[in-house]
């Protein structure tokens, strides 16, 4: 069997997230998953499991439900902080996953040159901060944030260069699962 991975978008339609301007965190988040989700699958040949395709997620409640059974889940995000200056790159989940956050904020910082936040490689315990035991988190996923919306200059970044983040992305989950791309 396959292993499965789940990558799913936060926030929503009736929930927007952050905004900066005009963009959404929903939005962005939807793209990140649509373009790992493209790359994993049609290079890599993985079985990912998403929450909606195109310009749609489900709501939480469900969206952690796709969790079961997979080997790893991903929530996309942004970070968004009322000083715009704000920057660098944290994934929250528990301790099991500590190794496989790091891992993607490495994976991001590679390729951006944004600092990775915090004393643990980007890792944040599910409780850390104005959080307190994070659903998606706490049902076995990752809660990625590669980014500050709320930074004007990031937030161009990652306009002009989402695919190339979104690749990082997609090759670290691929090695550490130790799969190859498709030739």
């Amino acid at each position: 069997m396959k292993t499965q991975i789940t990558l799913t978008a936060g926030h929503s339609n009736t929930d927007p997230g952050a905004v900066n301007g005009s963009d959404r965190e929903a939005d962005i988040a939807q793209d990140i998953r649509n373009i790992v989700t493209n790359i994993l699958r049609n290079e890599y040949g993985m079985n990912v499991v998403t929450d909606g395709e195109g310009k749609g997620n489900l709501p939480l409640a469900k969206a952690v439900k796709l969790i079961h059974g997979s080997s790893l889940a991903i929530e996309f995000h942004t970070n968004a902080a009322v000083n715009k200056t704000a920057t660098g790159i944290e994934a929250l989940s528990t301790p099991k996953n500590k190794a496989m956050c790091q891992s993607l904020c490495k994976a991001v910082a590679d390729v951006t040159g944004w600092k990775i936040r915090g004393a643990e490689g980007g890792y944040k315990p599910d409780n850390a901060g104005q959080h307190s035991r994070l659903a998606y988190a706490q049902a076995g996923g990752i809660i990625f944030e590669p980014f500050f919306i709320s930074n004007d200059a990031d937030l161009k970044k990652f306009k002009e260069t989402k695919w190339t983040i979104c690749r990082a992305i997609a090759e670290c989950i691929a090695k550490h699962f130790g799969i190859s791309k498709n030739v």
